[in-house]
Protein backbone atom coordinates (compact mmCIF):
# COMPACT_ATOMS: atom_id res chain seq x y z
CA UNK A 1 0.00 0.00 0.00
CA UNK A 2 2.81 2.44 0.85
CA UNK A 3 4.65 1.47 -2.32
CA UNK A 4 1.62 2.35 -4.49
CA UNK A 5 1.21 5.71 -2.82
CA UNK A 6 4.86 6.58 -3.39
CA UNK A 7 4.57 5.76 -7.11
CA UNK A 8 1.57 8.04 -7.48
CA UNK A 9 3.45 10.87 -5.82
CA UNK A 10 6.42 10.39 -8.12
CA UNK A 11 4.25 10.43 -11.30
CA UNK A 12 2.36 13.49 -10.07
CA UNK A 13 5.60 15.28 -9.37
CA UNK A 14 6.92 14.57 -12.83
CA UNK A 15 3.74 15.94 -14.42
CA UNK A 16 3.96 19.11 -12.35
CA UNK A 17 7.60 19.59 -13.32
CA UNK A 18 6.74 19.18 -17.03
CA UNK A 19 3.93 21.73 -16.87
CA UNK A 20 6.11 24.18 -15.01
CA UNK A 21 8.91 23.85 -17.57
CA UNK A 22 6.54 24.44 -20.53
CA UNK A 23 5.03 27.47 -18.85
CA UNK A 24 8.47 28.92 -18.18
CA UNK A 25 9.51 28.38 -21.82
CA UNK A 26 6.43 30.12 -23.13
CA UNK A 27 6.98 33.06 -20.83
CA UNK A 28 10.60 33.32 -21.91
CA UNK A 29 9.67 33.12 -25.65
CA UNK A 30 7.05 35.87 -25.28
CA UNK A 31 9.49 38.02 -23.38
CA UNK A 32 12.12 37.61 -26.11
CA UNK A 33 9.56 38.59 -28.82
CA UNK A 34 8.59 41.71 -26.89
CA UNK A 35 12.23 42.62 -26.46
CA UNK A 36 12.99 42.17 -30.22
CA UNK A 37 9.92 43.81 -31.97
CA UNK A 38 7.92 45.42 -29.30
CA UNK A 39 8.85 48.93 -30.40
CA UNK A 40 7.87 49.36 -34.10
CA UNK A 41 10.22 51.52 -36.09
CA UNK A 42 8.74 54.00 -38.67
CA UNK A 43 10.04 53.51 -42.27
CA UNK A 44 9.71 56.23 -44.93
CA UNK A 45 7.79 55.20 -48.11
CA UNK A 46 9.97 54.61 -51.16
CA UNK A 47 9.96 57.43 -53.71
CA UNK A 48 8.43 56.74 -57.13
CA UNK A 49 10.93 57.10 -59.94
CA UNK A 50 9.95 58.22 -63.44
CA UNK A 51 12.09 58.20 -66.55
CA UNK A 52 12.12 60.83 -69.26
CA UNK A 53 9.88 58.67 -71.46
CA UNK A 54 7.18 58.75 -68.75
CA UNK A 55 7.03 62.54 -68.71
CA UNK A 56 5.75 65.30 -70.95
CA UNK A 57 5.89 69.08 -70.91
CA UNK A 58 3.51 71.82 -71.97
CA UNK A 59 4.37 72.81 -75.54
CA UNK A 60 2.99 75.48 -77.85
CA UNK A 61 1.59 73.58 -80.83
CA UNK A 62 -0.68 74.39 -83.78
CA UNK A 63 -3.63 72.00 -83.60
CA UNK A 64 -5.06 70.35 -86.68
CA UNK A 65 -8.77 71.05 -87.06
CA UNK A 66 -11.36 68.79 -88.64
CA UNK A 67 -15.01 69.29 -89.49
CA UNK A 68 -17.02 66.12 -88.87
CA UNK A 69 -19.64 65.23 -91.48
CA UNK A 70 -22.02 62.30 -91.91
CA UNK A 71 -24.72 61.23 -94.29
CA UNK A 72 -26.17 58.51 -96.48
CA UNK A 73 -24.60 57.55 -99.79
CA UNK A 74 -26.79 58.39 -102.75
CA UNK A 75 -26.11 57.92 -106.47
CA UNK A 76 -25.57 61.12 -108.39
CA UNK A 77 -27.41 59.64 -111.39
CA UNK A 78 -30.58 57.64 -110.94
CA UNK A 79 -33.94 57.36 -112.65
CA UNK A 80 -37.40 56.04 -111.87
CA UNK A 81 -38.68 54.83 -115.21
CA UNK A 82 -42.45 55.39 -115.52
CA UNK A 83 -45.01 54.01 -117.95
CA UNK A 84 -45.94 56.41 -120.73
CA UNK A 85 -48.97 54.36 -121.80
CA UNK A 86 -51.54 52.38 -119.87
CA UNK A 87 -51.96 48.64 -120.28
CA UNK A 88 -51.00 45.21 -119.03
CA UNK A 89 -47.28 44.60 -118.43
CA UNK A 90 -46.62 41.78 -120.89
CA UNK A 91 -42.87 41.29 -120.39
CA UNK A 92 -40.03 42.15 -118.01
CA UNK A 93 -36.52 41.33 -119.25
CA UNK A 94 -34.43 42.41 -116.21
CA UNK A 95 -34.35 41.77 -112.49
CA UNK A 96 -32.94 43.60 -109.44
CA UNK A 97 -29.15 43.74 -109.40
CA UNK A 98 -28.72 43.30 -113.16
CA UNK A 99 -26.76 45.81 -115.22
CA UNK A 100 -28.48 47.61 -118.09
CA UNK A 101 -27.31 49.90 -120.88
CA UNK A 102 -28.83 53.17 -121.95
CA UNK A 103 -31.51 52.48 -124.56
CA UNK A 104 -31.83 48.79 -123.65
CA UNK A 105 -35.35 47.34 -123.70
CA UNK A 106 -36.30 46.33 -120.15
CA UNK A 107 -40.09 45.83 -120.28
CA UNK A 108 -43.03 45.74 -122.70
CA UNK A 109 -46.64 46.80 -122.23
CA UNK A 110 -49.34 44.96 -124.19
CA UNK A 111 -49.83 46.96 -127.40
CA UNK A 112 -52.86 45.29 -129.08
CA UNK A 113 -55.08 48.32 -128.47
CA UNK A 114 -52.31 50.66 -129.53
CA UNK A 115 -51.83 48.82 -132.81
CA UNK A 116 -55.57 49.03 -133.54
CA UNK A 117 -55.47 52.75 -132.83
CA UNK A 118 -52.50 53.12 -135.14
CA UNK A 119 -54.38 51.40 -138.00
CA UNK A 120 -57.34 53.71 -137.40
CA UNK A 121 -55.11 56.77 -137.56
CA UNK A 122 -53.48 55.54 -140.76
CA UNK A 123 -56.94 55.22 -142.35
CA UNK A 124 -57.86 58.71 -141.18
CA UNK A 125 -54.75 60.13 -142.81
CA UNK A 126 -55.44 58.38 -146.10
CA UNK A 127 -59.04 59.66 -146.06
CA UNK A 128 -57.88 63.21 -145.34
CA UNK A 129 -55.37 63.05 -148.18
CA UNK A 130 -58.11 61.96 -150.59
CA UNK A 131 -60.36 64.80 -149.44
CA UNK A 132 -57.51 67.25 -149.89
CA UNK A 133 -56.76 65.95 -153.37
CA UNK A 134 -60.39 66.38 -154.40
CA UNK A 135 -60.55 69.87 -152.87
CA UNK A 136 -57.35 70.81 -154.69
CA UNK A 137 -58.74 69.70 -158.09
CA UNK A 138 -61.96 71.64 -157.47
CA UNK A 139 -60.00 74.73 -156.53
CA UNK A 140 -57.81 74.48 -159.65
CA UNK A 141 -60.87 74.20 -161.90
CA UNK A 142 -62.66 77.08 -160.17
CA UNK A 143 -59.62 79.28 -160.61
CA UNK A 144 -60.02 78.90 -164.42
CA UNK A 145 -63.75 79.48 -164.25
CA UNK A 146 -63.23 82.61 -162.18
CA UNK A 147 -60.70 83.95 -164.65
CA UNK A 148 -63.17 83.32 -167.51
CA UNK A 149 -65.96 84.99 -165.56
CA UNK A 150 -68.07 81.81 -165.47
CA UNK A 151 -68.43 81.80 -161.64
CA UNK A 152 -68.74 84.56 -159.12
CA UNK A 153 -66.16 85.51 -156.54
CA UNK A 154 -68.37 84.17 -153.76
CA UNK A 155 -68.50 80.73 -155.36
CA UNK A 156 -64.71 80.69 -155.66
CA UNK A 157 -64.30 81.75 -152.04
CA UNK A 158 -66.42 78.79 -150.95
CA UNK A 159 -64.20 76.45 -152.94
CA UNK A 160 -61.07 78.03 -151.43
CA UNK A 161 -62.49 77.54 -147.93
CA UNK A 162 -63.22 73.86 -148.58
CA UNK A 163 -59.64 73.41 -149.79
CA UNK A 164 -58.24 75.01 -146.61
CA UNK A 165 -60.45 72.82 -144.42
CA UNK A 166 -59.29 69.68 -146.24
CA UNK A 167 -55.65 70.69 -145.82
CA UNK A 168 -56.15 71.30 -142.08
CA UNK A 169 -57.96 67.98 -141.69
CA UNK A 170 -54.97 66.19 -143.23
CA UNK A 171 -52.53 67.89 -140.87
CA UNK A 172 -54.68 66.94 -137.87
CA UNK A 173 -54.91 63.33 -139.05
CA UNK A 174 -51.12 63.19 -139.52
CA UNK A 175 -50.62 64.53 -135.99
CA UNK A 176 -52.96 61.89 -134.59
CA UNK A 177 -51.03 59.26 -136.53
CA UNK A 178 -47.76 60.50 -135.02
CA UNK A 179 -49.24 60.25 -131.52
CA UNK A 180 -50.37 56.68 -132.18
CA UNK A 181 -46.90 55.76 -133.43
CA UNK A 182 -45.31 57.33 -130.34
CA UNK A 183 -47.69 55.43 -128.04
CA UNK A 184 -46.84 52.17 -129.76
CA UNK A 185 -43.14 52.92 -129.39
CA UNK A 186 -43.63 53.89 -125.72
CA UNK A 187 -45.14 50.48 -125.08
CA UNK A 188 -41.53 49.25 -125.04
CA UNK A 189 -39.90 50.54 -121.84
CA UNK A 190 -36.19 51.31 -122.29
CA UNK A 191 -33.43 52.25 -119.85
CA UNK A 192 -32.67 56.00 -119.88
CA UNK A 193 -29.15 55.50 -118.49
CA UNK A 194 -26.49 52.89 -117.98
CA UNK A 195 -26.60 51.43 -114.48
CA UNK A 196 -28.03 48.71 -112.28
CA UNK A 197 -31.66 47.82 -111.66
CA UNK A 198 -32.41 48.73 -108.04
CA UNK A 199 -36.11 47.89 -107.86
CA UNK A 200 -38.97 46.56 -109.98
CA UNK A 201 -42.19 48.30 -108.99
CA UNK A 202 -44.54 46.01 -110.96
CA UNK A 203 -44.54 42.40 -112.08
CA UNK A 204 -45.48 40.83 -115.43
CA UNK A 205 -49.25 40.57 -115.82
CA UNK A 206 -50.06 43.60 -113.69
CA UNK A 207 -51.93 46.54 -115.17
CA UNK A 208 -50.05 49.82 -115.14
CA UNK A 209 -51.38 53.31 -115.52
CA UNK A 210 -49.80 56.27 -117.22
CA UNK A 211 -46.95 57.72 -115.10
CA UNK A 212 -46.92 54.64 -112.87
CA UNK A 213 -43.35 53.69 -111.78
CA UNK A 214 -42.05 50.58 -113.49
CA UNK A 215 -38.39 50.24 -112.48
CA UNK A 216 -35.64 52.21 -110.68
CA UNK A 217 -32.16 52.32 -112.20
CA UNK A 218 -29.10 53.75 -110.43
CA UNK A 219 -25.55 54.45 -111.54
CA UNK A 220 -23.04 53.56 -108.81
CA UNK A 221 -19.95 54.99 -110.52
CA UNK A 222 -20.35 58.31 -108.70
CA UNK A 223 -21.95 58.64 -105.28
CA UNK A 224 -22.82 61.65 -103.19
CA UNK A 225 -23.15 62.42 -99.48
CA UNK A 226 -25.45 65.21 -98.35
CA UNK A 227 -24.01 66.42 -95.04
CA UNK A 228 -25.50 69.01 -92.69
CA UNK A 229 -22.87 71.54 -91.64
CA UNK A 230 -23.29 74.33 -89.05
CA UNK A 231 -23.46 77.72 -90.69
CA UNK A 232 -20.53 78.92 -88.53
CA UNK A 233 -18.16 76.46 -90.25
CA UNK A 234 -19.29 77.13 -93.82
CA UNK A 235 -17.02 80.21 -94.38
CA UNK A 236 -13.99 77.92 -94.05
CA UNK A 237 -15.25 75.44 -96.65
CA UNK A 238 -14.32 75.60 -100.31
CA UNK A 239 -15.45 73.59 -103.31
CA UNK A 240 -12.81 70.97 -104.07
CA UNK A 241 -11.63 70.43 -100.48
CA UNK A 242 -10.73 66.76 -99.82
CA UNK A 243 -12.93 64.69 -97.53
CA UNK A 244 -11.99 61.42 -95.78
CA UNK A 245 -14.94 59.08 -95.41
CA UNK A 246 -15.51 55.87 -93.47
CA UNK A 247 -18.41 53.69 -94.57
CA UNK A 248 -20.23 51.24 -92.30
CA UNK A 249 -19.18 47.70 -93.09
CA UNK A 250 -15.71 48.54 -94.42
CA UNK A 251 -13.86 48.79 -91.11
CA UNK A 252 -10.84 51.10 -91.18
CA UNK A 253 -10.86 51.48 -94.97
CA UNK A 254 -11.09 55.14 -95.91
CA UNK A 255 -12.55 56.57 -99.08
CA UNK A 256 -11.47 59.86 -100.59
CA UNK A 257 -14.12 62.36 -101.65
CA UNK A 258 -14.29 66.07 -102.31
CA UNK A 259 -16.64 68.95 -101.61
CA UNK A 260 -18.65 69.17 -104.84
CA UNK A 261 -21.26 71.82 -104.03
CA UNK A 262 -22.37 74.03 -101.13
CA UNK A 263 -26.03 74.94 -100.80
CA UNK A 264 -26.55 78.72 -100.85
CA UNK A 265 -29.29 78.72 -98.18
CA UNK A 266 -29.80 77.22 -94.73
CA UNK A 267 -32.26 74.47 -93.94
CA UNK A 268 -35.44 75.67 -92.17
CA UNK A 269 -35.45 74.90 -88.47
CA UNK A 270 -31.86 73.67 -88.13
CA UNK A 271 -30.11 76.74 -89.60
CA UNK A 272 -27.55 74.31 -91.04
CA UNK A 273 -26.34 74.21 -94.63
CA UNK A 274 -26.20 71.19 -96.90
CA UNK A 275 -22.75 70.33 -98.26
CA UNK A 276 -22.60 67.85 -101.14
CA UNK A 277 -19.58 65.54 -101.07
CA UNK A 278 -18.86 63.56 -104.23
CA UNK A 279 -17.32 60.10 -103.91
CA UNK A 280 -15.94 58.18 -106.92
CA UNK A 281 -16.93 54.51 -106.90
CA UNK A 282 -15.45 52.97 -110.06
CA UNK A 283 -15.52 49.39 -108.74
CA UNK A 284 -19.11 49.75 -107.44
CA UNK A 285 -17.93 48.49 -104.03
CA UNK A 286 -20.12 51.02 -102.22
CA UNK A 287 -23.89 50.73 -102.43
CA UNK A 288 -26.66 53.28 -102.33
CA UNK A 289 -28.11 53.88 -98.86
CA UNK A 290 -24.95 53.02 -96.87
CA UNK A 291 -24.19 55.34 -93.96
CA UNK A 292 -20.87 57.17 -93.93
CA UNK A 293 -18.99 59.41 -91.55
CA UNK A 294 -16.07 61.61 -92.47
CA UNK A 295 -14.11 64.73 -91.79
CA UNK A 296 -12.91 67.73 -93.72
CA UNK A 297 -9.46 69.16 -92.94
CA UNK A 298 -9.65 72.84 -92.02
CA UNK A 299 -6.78 75.28 -91.65
CA UNK A 300 -4.62 74.71 -88.56
CA UNK A 301 -5.30 76.81 -85.48
CA UNK A 302 -2.91 79.32 -83.96
CA UNK A 303 -0.27 77.75 -81.66
CA UNK A 304 -1.67 76.99 -78.19
CA UNK A 305 -0.36 75.27 -75.00
CA UNK A 306 -0.87 71.53 -75.45
CA UNK A 307 -0.13 68.19 -73.80
CA UNK A 308 -0.38 64.62 -75.04
CA UNK A 309 -3.95 63.36 -74.84
CA UNK A 310 -2.80 60.41 -72.72
CA UNK A 311 -1.50 62.80 -70.04
CA UNK A 312 -4.97 64.15 -69.26
CA UNK A 313 -7.23 62.06 -67.01
CA UNK A 314 -10.91 62.51 -66.32
CA UNK A 315 -12.80 61.69 -63.15
CA UNK A 316 -16.24 62.80 -62.01
CA UNK A 317 -16.48 65.22 -64.90
CA UNK A 318 -13.17 66.91 -64.09
CA UNK A 319 -9.96 66.78 -66.12
CA UNK A 320 -6.66 66.66 -64.29
CA UNK A 321 -2.96 65.85 -64.72
CA UNK A 322 -0.28 64.46 -62.41
CA UNK A 323 2.85 66.59 -62.10
CA UNK A 324 6.17 66.05 -60.32
CA UNK A 325 6.67 69.27 -58.40
CA UNK A 326 9.19 69.71 -55.59
CA UNK A 327 9.86 65.97 -55.33
CA UNK A 328 6.19 65.13 -54.82
CA UNK A 329 3.24 64.09 -56.92
CA UNK A 330 0.72 66.88 -57.40
CA UNK A 331 -2.78 66.49 -58.85
CA UNK A 332 -3.70 69.58 -60.86
CA UNK A 333 -7.19 70.34 -62.21
CA UNK A 334 -7.00 71.59 -65.80
CA UNK A 335 -9.44 72.98 -68.35
CA UNK A 336 -9.06 71.44 -71.78
CA UNK A 337 -9.90 72.85 -75.20
CA UNK A 338 -9.64 71.46 -78.71
CA UNK A 339 -8.34 67.97 -79.46
CA UNK A 340 -6.02 66.99 -82.27
CA UNK A 341 -6.51 63.26 -82.58
CA UNK A 342 -4.21 63.09 -85.59
CA UNK A 343 -1.17 64.26 -83.61
CA UNK A 344 -2.42 63.09 -80.21
CA UNK A 345 -2.41 66.55 -78.58
CA UNK A 346 -5.00 68.45 -76.55
CA UNK A 347 -5.19 72.14 -75.72
CA UNK A 348 -4.63 73.08 -72.05
CA UNK A 349 -6.33 76.35 -71.11
CA UNK A 350 -5.15 76.23 -67.48
CA UNK A 351 -1.77 77.87 -66.94
CA UNK A 352 0.91 75.24 -66.26
CA UNK A 353 4.63 76.02 -65.95
CA UNK A 354 6.41 74.78 -69.07
CA UNK A 355 9.30 73.35 -67.01
CA UNK A 356 7.11 71.23 -64.70
CA UNK A 357 7.10 67.59 -65.82
CA UNK A 358 3.70 65.95 -66.35
CA UNK A 359 3.11 62.21 -66.27
CA UNK A 360 2.45 61.28 -69.89
CA UNK A 361 1.71 57.60 -69.22
CA UNK A 362 -1.09 56.19 -67.10
CA UNK A 363 -0.15 54.87 -63.67
CA UNK A 364 -2.43 53.26 -61.12
CA UNK A 365 -2.75 53.94 -57.37
CA UNK A 366 -1.11 57.35 -57.43
CA UNK A 367 -1.53 59.45 -54.28
CA UNK A 368 -1.38 63.18 -53.76
CA UNK A 369 1.89 64.20 -52.08
CA UNK A 370 3.65 60.87 -52.62
CA UNK A 371 7.43 61.30 -53.03
CA UNK A 372 8.51 61.17 -56.66
CA UNK A 373 11.83 61.51 -58.45
CA UNK A 374 12.76 62.06 -62.07
CA UNK A 375 15.59 59.91 -63.30
CA UNK A 376 18.39 61.77 -64.97
CA UNK A 377 18.28 61.04 -68.71
CA UNK A 378 21.14 59.19 -70.32
CA UNK A 379 23.31 60.76 -73.00
CA UNK A 380 21.31 59.06 -75.77
CA UNK A 381 18.05 60.35 -74.32
CA UNK A 382 19.49 63.85 -74.10
CA UNK A 383 20.39 63.70 -77.77
CA UNK A 384 16.93 62.60 -78.91
CA UNK A 385 14.71 64.44 -76.45
CA UNK A 386 13.48 67.82 -77.60
CA UNK A 387 13.75 70.72 -75.22
CA UNK A 388 10.35 71.77 -73.75
CA UNK A 389 8.97 75.06 -75.00
CA UNK A 390 9.81 77.80 -72.51
CA UNK A 391 12.22 75.68 -70.47
CA UNK A 392 15.43 77.33 -69.32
Amino acid sequence: MSIRMSRRRIVGGLVLLTLAGGLAGAVALRASKHSDGGAPQATAPAALQFSATDLAYVESTALSRWLQVSGTLQPMRQAIVKAKVAGDLAEFTVREGEAVRAGQKIARIDSADLQSRLVDRIGAVESARAQLALAEKTRTMNVRLLNDKFISQNAFDSTESSFSVARGTLKSAEAQLQLAQNALRDAEVTAPLTGIVAKRHVQPGEKVAIEAPVVTIIDLKDLEVQAMVPALDVPELRVGMPVQLNVDGYGERRFQGRVERINPSTEPGTRAILVYVSLPNPDAALKSGMFSTGRIALSASAPAPTLPIAAVRSEAGQSFVWTVDGGKLTRRIVITGRRDDTNGRIEIKTALPAQVPVLAARFDNLKEGAPALVKAPTSSQNATRSKPAGAA
